[in-house]
């Protein structure tokens, strides 16, 4: 009955390797702008504020979700794909294909900015800020996580990821969280963003705050997302995992 409902575009696996570049290319942007941010401030002696720093990321998303939000649902972190698959949005058997393209995408924006800076900055690394001890990081990260997993199952699920709707909502979160959180973990909610600095500069000490919270987070966003809209719908599959077809509206029903 589902299978009905979708384009023929969004059933064709000749189209595959399109959404695995679009999660490349997108996660490149997005740990690009995120690790640049506190690159560009150190190189520049702080004419780029944490506020900037900030900012940018969550625009990047939104810019992301417009371009290419159709062609593989924008997931850009391995947690959010997680998410889609344990909400059944997103097929398990596609999952190691995105996550792997994420981090290909994480690994080579982190590369460019080293080859172009150095580890200046501590390469954008997400760290716990001063006095902040390795838990309330964690914590911090799994609740800012699950947030942000509500907000992109919560518009997908209402037929509102493609599009302007979901863009601004995850984008504006994204910005929101970073606004008043980031002196304490960081605000990852990625674990590719916070992975890949943290592998070309040598240091992981606190990586596993930045993989192990945002899993945990969205985790709990999903059980969340179950307690406020129950049942997956069909939108929430194709704003998942693409449409490649942008005049066709996603139908909104229950799986």
């Amino acid at each position: 009955m589902i299978l009905k409902q979708l384009s023929p575009n969004f059933l064709d696996p000749l189209h595959e390797w399109r959404r695995l570049f679009a999660e490349t290319w997108g996660t490149f942007l997005l740990v690009l702008v995120a690790a640049g941010g506190g690159v560009v401030a150190a190189r520049s002696g702080g004419a780029v504020t944490l506020g900037m720093i900030v900012v940018a990321p969550g625009l990047m998303v939104m810019a992301i979700i417009y371009f290419m939000g159709t062609v593989s649902g924008a997931h850009l972190n391995p947690a959010v794909t997680l998410a889609f698959a344990v909400r059944r949005n997103f097929p398990w058997h596609r999952v190691p294909g995105y996550i792997l393209a994420q981090i290909v995408g994480g690994l080579a924006a982190a590369l460019f900015l080293k080859t172009l800076f150095g580890t200046v900055g501590n390469l954008g690394a997400t760290m716990p800020g001063s006095g902040v001890g390795s838990g309330t990081a964690l914590a911090m990260e799994v609740v800012l996580t699950a947030g942000l997993v509500n907000t992109i199952l919560g518009t997908a699920s209402g037929a509102r990821n493609i599009g302007a709707n979901g863009a601004i909502a995850v984008g504006g979160y994204i910005i929101l969280a970073g606004l008043w959180a980031a002196p304490i973990s960081g605000t990852s909610m990625n674990p590719v963003r916070s992975l890949a600095p943290d592998l070309l500069r040598g240091e992981l000490g606190t990586t596993w705050i930045y993989v192990a919270g945002p899993i945990l987070g969205a985790l709990i966003g999903v059980v969340f997302e179950w307690i406020l809209k129950g049942q997956p719908t069909t939108s929430g599959s194709i704003a998942a995992q693409g449409s490649l077809d942008e005049d066709r509206p996603p139908p909104d029903k229950p799986e």
